[in-house]
């Protein structure tokens, strides 16, 4: 198993390019199963998920060709069922959380589909109701073997039909979307998420030949077609590794611009930095961070402590509540940290305080963090990266911190980071891969 070996304290200066959006490429890469015509995406991550993923749809049948190092081509003419069947396709698909949304286009185009219980981040419990809710109400009858964790669902052709989902779920969304664009009738999704990527996905589809209505809103109205033409599709920046930067320059005291960063898309993000005291300034399509050499964490009006917490889009993403957190170890002031989505997401600040942060975990949902504000360094320290975005928070912590640092089960942080050592070391870190 591979660590990282840091030695922190060290400002950073350069220019970064951000990767394709992770939770948008899971989507895009399931939706080419909606068609038996050629599909090309660019921008493609080259993180484990998204090509564990690829490497899923191939061993289905898809023809996949990599066309240039971000680019693929998919040609889904035949899917061979006999492997969904198989217990080699239990063991690949299980491993994936993005895997669950192969369902919804097998379902609308074979009629069939099915999904073990996905794997994914250890963050707490990620029901998959609304998913297969969505499906039962377009008329899918759902079957769930608990002996062997295994979803089912079936249906000869789908009927359009109305429904609230309980939850705003993104995956769920676009699942049921993908379903819905080829069932008969019209179908009306209230409640729906309307995160950027979900929006990449709706307009991805309707240049495939899908009919929805309300895109960027949280109701989709989407009128069935009998099938679905090849497109060409371009994935957005990813706005996590886009904040993820940010809080790793403000905090190393470091001076990066990061290319090609789709401004317009990142939502409540720079406001969120700016209540932290982050600031940087947009240059047509690119961020330029400055040197940070303290930030102070504003109060409410009525001058109490900050709040900063996640919620469906446009509210902040949870993705980035970790950043956040660590962030806020060395800013001036003190801020409440509110992970309501997820509850298991905060676990790892035991290890931030054993480097010398000042938090109070109050519960799983909530911690509170006293900012050093630059005077007390964090010290370096042996950790192990619990999920994808712990990870890099923790790696955040070790460039900061003055020593060598040791971080274990970084296969997580290359879940959702490419090359993060190589890139960072290139201007001017110095992380070891060992």
């Amino acid at each position: 198993m591979a660590v990282f070996e840091v030695r922190g304290g060290k400002s950073l200066n350069g220019t970064l390019e951000v990767q394709g959006a992770k939770n948008e490429a899971l989507q895009i890469v399931c939706a080419v199963l909606l068609t038996s015509e050629k599909v090309v995406v660019e921008n493609v991550p080259q993180i484990i998920d998204v090509i564990k993923l690829i490497e899923l749809l191939e061993k289905m049948g898809v023809v996949v060709e990599k066309l240039s190092k971000d680019s693929y081509s998919f040609e889904a003419k035949n899917i061979n069922f006999e492997y969904l069947e198989s217990a080699e396709y239990c063991d690949d698909s299980s491993k994936l959380r993005g895997s669950v949304m192969v369902i919804g286009p097998l379902l609308a185009r074979f009629g069939r589909g099915y999904i073990p219980k996905p794997g994914g981040d250890k963050i707490g419990r990620r029901r998959l109701d609304t998913h297969f809710l969505g499906f039962q109400k377009l008329g899918a009858k759902f079957d769930y073997d608990a002996s062997t964790n295994y979803y089912s669902v079936e249906c000869k052709r789908l009927k359009g039909a109305y429904m609230l989902l309980e939850e705003a779920s993104v995956t769920g969304t676009a699942n049921i979307v993908m379903a819905a664009v080829l069932a008969e009738g019209e179908t009306t999704i209230y409640n729906a998420a309307c995160e950027p990527y979900l929006q990449q996905l709706c307009k991805m589809l309707v240049r495939m030949g899908a009919k929805i209505s309300g895109i960027g809103s949280n109701l989709l109205t989407i009128e069935g077609v009998d099938a679905l033409r090849g497109t060409h599709h371009k994935m957005l920046p990813d706005m996590i590794e886009a904040g993820s930067f940010i809080g790793l320059a403000a905090m190393t005291r470091s001076e990066v611009t990061l290319k090609d960063v789709s401004c317009s898309d990142l939502g409540v993000i720079p406001q969120q930095f700016a209540r932290m005291g982050i600031t940087f300034e947009q240059r047509g399509g690119d961020i330029y961070i400055p040197c940070h050499d303290n930030y102070q964490i504003d109060n409410f009006i009525d001058g109490s402590i900050m709040t900063i917490s996640d919620a469906p889009w446009p509210g902040l993403t949870p993705d980035l509540l970790s950043i956040f957190l660590v962030v806020a170890t060395q800013a001036k002031g003190t801020v409440l940290i509110h992970q309501k989505m997820f509850e298991s997401r905060l676990f790892f600040v035991d290890k931030l305080i054993d480097m010398g942060a000042q938090i109070i975990l109050c519960d799983p949902h909530r911690a509170t963090v006293i900012g050093h504000n630059q005077q007390v360094g964090l010290r370096p320290s042996v950790m192990s990266s619990p999920d994808i975005r712990a990870g890099v928070a923790l790696l955040i912590a070790a460039l900061s911190a003055d020593g060598k640092s040791v971080i274990q089960n970084i296969e997580q942080i290359d879940r959702g980071y490419q090359n993060i050592d190589s890139r960072l070391n290139a201007i001017g870190a110095d992380i070891r891969r060992l």
